[in-house]
């Protein structure tokens, strides 16, 4: 094809073919699927506001939220990409002129831009986003709690570098789930205070020369406050970034004891359940129960984490200013971020209100490898003041001892143990003292330092995270019925001006 039929085909005119079909019909898709509710609303308060100030007369701004309130019935069908109209914001401008007429529909905008019209609806979408995320952690940190008071006392082997280390109890291990869990929620409620301020009045950057009222569309979008620099407003990404890496922090802790339970459910260990409406059978090995649900969670947590960070390179090192790299393109990959991980906290929900632990599985594995072998040093320093490197080196000795005899510490006699021990502690130890050192229950129970496993520490623990529980529902129940009364607010002032 010569050049000047590419151009012919291609048109001389903006938007061109090629643009029109690899960017502006995927870009027009993404808006009418996350952004047009967002964009109506934003319309509404800005109308009320105009009519409020007295930019605008009554008549004119009922008859512009007339002409919105007929856009929202509209069915989906209606809202198709048109080469005529270069976005979803210009084909709303079409259908509101063709309601009340383009000169009425114009006045919409005064004391306002495509900019911060733009990032007002980016942020009320990512809010809604970052409140749903709250409700399934809120959800998940509940499960997790309840499998902890359920097993204070299961004891279980924790591992250091993938080995076994020393005895702990189930309770003890999920508690540290969930404070990890906790912080996250944090982090994300965090995100959404920064996501959750009003750039709108900003305009393109410099705000208007019209006398409109921040404030107040503040208040009627359920803003908690404004982004009061009017640059920043269109120029600040952060609320982005921290979106994003909010959603990192949250998929990472979460994939990394998701390993964990992948090793508890094989075969070998045994240690968990997974439920049989989460497990998977073999097309040709019928004995197989796959933990498919963990395996998907996990993948997906990565995928979340990949989506996050596709959002924080694409901002990295773009210049400070309203830009097209923090916008459309941008903000597909953060709501795949959420997608993802929102199904990864229902799984997790799922499997972890239903599973089985095995607590005499995990019981036994708590007698192997040792695990227990650091009491003996304790006892040695405490009751005979055995300097502790000195103690340590003796409590070594007899776990080789054991490695090389193939025998764990219970198989050992006690007399067996003081000819080990007769270098570091002539005199020996009792065959009371070693019973209790071969414990793995003994062991947690003479832990009751703060935060440590003893059954009644970790209940304590449990007792006032139940408490920072009812804070954080309190808080998710308190500002979702704080948005429902800022639009209840918004119609009803809707209302008064439509309806006198």
């Amino acid at each position: 094809m010569s050049d000047d039929a590419f151009i012919q085909d291609e048109g001389t005119t903006f938007p061109g073919k090629t643009y029109r079909e690899e960017l502006l019909s995927h870009v027009f898709s993404l808006q009418r699927d996350y952004l047009l509710q967002a964009m109506l609303t934003v319309h509404q308060a800005h109308v009320i506001m105009l009519e409020e100030t007295g930019i605008i007369v009554t008549k004119e701004a009922a008859a512009m939220l007339q002409g919105l309130a007929s856009i929202q019935q509209l069915e989906g069908s209606q809202f198709c990409y048109d080469p005529a109209f270069e976005d979803l914001f210009f084909l709303i401008d079409h259908k509101l002129a063709e309601e009340i007429g383009s000169d009425t529909a114009g006045n919409l905008h005064i004391g306002r831009s495509r900019n911060d019209l733009g990032v007002t609806m980016y942020r009320i979408v990512l809010r809604d986003h970052l409140l749903q995320l709250v409700t399934e952690i809120v959800r998940l940190k509940e499960a997790l709690w309840m499998q902890a008071k359920k097993h204070v006392d299961t004891v279980m082997t924790a591992y250091t570098h993938t080995q076994p280390a020393q005895p702990t109890t189930f309770g003890h291990y999920v508690t540290a789930i969930y404070d990890v869990l906790e912080r996250d929620l944090n982090r994300v409620k965090a995100a959404y205070h920064t996501v959750n301020s009003s750039p709108l009045g900003a305009a393109a950057l410099a705000t208007t020369s019209f006398p409109i009222n921040r404030e107040r569309t503040c208040a009627l979008l359920g803003f908690e406050a404004l982004v009061e620099n009017s640059y920043d407003a269109i120029a600040g990404a952060d609320y982005l970034v921290e979106t994003a890496t909010a959603l990192q922090s949250l998929m990472i802790n979460i994939g990394r004891w998701v390993q964990d339970f992948l090793c508890f459910v094989t075969r070998e260990r045994g240690a968990i359940t997974v439920a049989d409406p989460y497990v998977q059978i073999s097309s040709i090995m019928p004995q197989k129960r796959n933990p498919v649900s963990l395996e998907h969670a996990r993948s997906l947590a990565s995928g979340a984490v990949g989506a996050a960070q596709t959002v924080l390179q694409m901002i990295h090192n773009t210049p400070f200013g309203d830009i097209v790299d923090t916008e459309d393109d941008l903000q597909p990959y953060l709501y795949d971020s959420f997608s993802k991980a929102t199904r990864v906290l229902r799984l997790l929900t799922a499997v972890i209100r239903t599973m089985t632990v095995n607590k005499a599985t995990l019981a036994n594995s708590a007698k192997e490898a040792c695990i227990t072998i650091t009491e003996l040093a304790d006892i040695l320093t405490a009751n005979d003041h055995v300097p502790l490197r000195q103690a340590h080196a003796a409590a070594s000795l007899v776990a080789k001892h054991c490695t090389m005899q193939k025998k764990e510490l219970a198989d050992l006699q006690v007399s067996e143990v003081n000819t080990l021990l007769s270098a570091y502690l002539p005199k020996g130890i009792t065959a009371a003292q070693w019973e209790t050192i071969c414990s793995p229950a003994h062991f947690i129970f003479r832990r009751t330092v703060r935060g440590g496993p003893h059954p009644q520490e970790v209940e304590r623990m449990l007792k006032t995270r139940e408490e920072q529980h009812k804070h954080q529902q309190q808080w998710l129940q308190t500002e979702q019925q704080r948005l429902k009364t800022a639009a209840a607010v918004r119609q009803a002032a809707a209302n008064r001006l439509v309806t006198p």
